[in-house]
């Protein structure tokens, strides 16, 4: 009884915390339809300015993938204004940061200025939109460091093509089936004039959306946003076209070979629906409940106890239209991978026919708990919360309320949703294996 009382107390508090730390903003459209979300924060001196673009590796042409990473790249290059170099030297000579991050659904950019370098950060980001400077040497530049990212984040990085192994077997219609990185033989192949109707396509203000956080004069921004972002046309209507998978019945079995790994994993990956579903948030949980830290069921079972894995987890990989719940496990001694995948099942058939407990339960709504908090806690974090509820959700005010789908998610559901999705007949089992001349050495 102690016990729970104590965790009553601890969701309690972590109930009022996350109460108190709502987030208030306000939004709007420009007549070119760029849309507009400002959030007041006068708890510290600094303002993020950030644009949010509805474009990701899934708009890309099959034959030219890796052009909506290349442009996180591209459009640091340098504007009719801002000669080419001197972007990163201003931000950084205004007491400035920024950076940009591109995913299969849509392209960030942002920077952080003291709050009196509101106007420059707006100034730098309509500039990107309405004159951004796209030629060759601006693209062979961008495309050697491009290669390079290529070669230290996923060639050369042990397990670095888990995930887009993963993806090539579980879409085959999908524009996920390729990695965000993309083919750099797509990337030379492509012309000038393939960038820049790119750019044209979808960088525009209708494609987008901006935040504004920060300590602000609301009425200064929007008057500065009207002066900046107003002037810039309106772009063509984009009609994205809509990719369906047929449901996976049948095992699916592949194996990759990676040069940078001296152990094997196995993974076992589920397709799931949108991350804008109830169902997706529900995996969310069964995820943590799973394999969130040392105490989580099959860390504790398989690594700790048994000793079978010196790694095991899952998660939910969530995207716009599809997400892949995955699990991994990298055995070890005379253990297999088919031992690890017996191991798992197991825990999986539990929360299928059987209700997880009250104890651990209450353990999951209390990360949850903090983790809401923990979002919301910097405006950095707000800002692309904002931008994100906004553009790949289709409601802001999920900043405020997501916590309560997650308070509402039943013990009832765990068992329901996981036995909805996690079954050996829906799912990809991939052997992520030494490469054999690797392993010979």
């Amino acid at each position: 009884m102690k016990k729970s009382l104590i965790a009553l107390s601890s969701l309690l508090m972590l109930g009022g915390t996350a109460h108190a730390q709502k987030v208030a903003f306000e939004e709007y459209d420009l007549p070119n339809g760029l849309h507009v979300i400002l959030h007041n924060d006068p708890s510290a001196p600094v303002v993020i300015t950030s644009v949010m673009y509805h474009v990701g590796s899934k708009d890309e042409n099959p034959e030219r993938t890796g052009f909506a990473h290349f442009f996180e790249h591209l459009l640091f290059e340098g504007t009719e204004n801002i000669k080419r170099g001197e972007w990163f030297k201003i931000v950084t000579s205004n007491g400035g940061t920024n950076n940009a991050n591109t995913s299969e659904d849509r392209t960030y950019y942002f920077e952080v200025f003291p709050s009196n370098n509101t106007e420059l950060g707006l100034w730098m980001e309509s500039e990107r939109l309405m004159h951004p400077v796209i030629n060759q040497i601006g693209v062979d530049t961008q495309n050697e460091v491009v290669k390079e990212e290529k070669r230290l984040r996923v060639d050369n990085q042990p397990y670095g093509q888990l995930i887009a192994e993963v993806k090539k077997n579980m879409f085959k219609n999908h524009p996920y089936r390729w990695a965000p990185i993309g083919s750099m033989a797509h990337l030379d192949a492509a012309t000038l004039e393939e960038f820049q109707a790119f750019n044209k396509k979808f960088y525009t203000p209708n494609n987008a959306v901006l935040v504004v956080a920060g300590q602000i004069d609301m009425a200064q921004t929007k008057a500065w946003i009207e002066k900046y972002f107003g002037p810039i046309p309106r772009g063509v209507e984009i009609k994205k076209e809509t990719f369906t998978e047929a449901p996976i019945t049948e095992p699916i079995k592949a194996r990759y070979e990676d040069p940078n790994i001296q152990k094997e994993m196995v993974v076992a990956a589920y397709r799931t629906p949108s991350m804008k579903t109830r169902d997706a948030r529900v995996l969310d949980m069964i995820s943590t409940y799973l394999s969130n830290g040392k105490s989580s069921k099959l860390y504790k079972k398989i690594v700790d106890d048994k000793k079978m894995a010196l790694q095991v987890g899952a998660f939910n990989y969530t995207q716009e239209d599809y997400g892949q719940y995955i699990l991994y496990g990298m055995p070890q001694g005379e253990n297999t991978s088919a031992d690890l995948i017996r191991e798992i099942d197991e825990e999986i058939v539990k929360m299928q026919n059987e209700l997880i407990s009250e104890k651990d339960f209450q353990k999951l709504q209390n990360i949850y708990e903090s983790n809401y908090v923990d979002s919301n806690a910097s405006v950095e974090g707000v800002a692309e919360n904002l931008a994100t509820f906004y553009l790949l959700y289709g409601d802001v005010n999920l900043i405020n309320t997501e916590i309560e789908i997650f308070r509402s998610i039943t013990r009832e559901e765990i068992r329901d949703i996981a036995k909805k999705y996690l079954n050996p007949n829906q799912r990809l089992i991939l052997d992520y294996v030494p490469a054999k001349d690797k392993a010979q050495n």
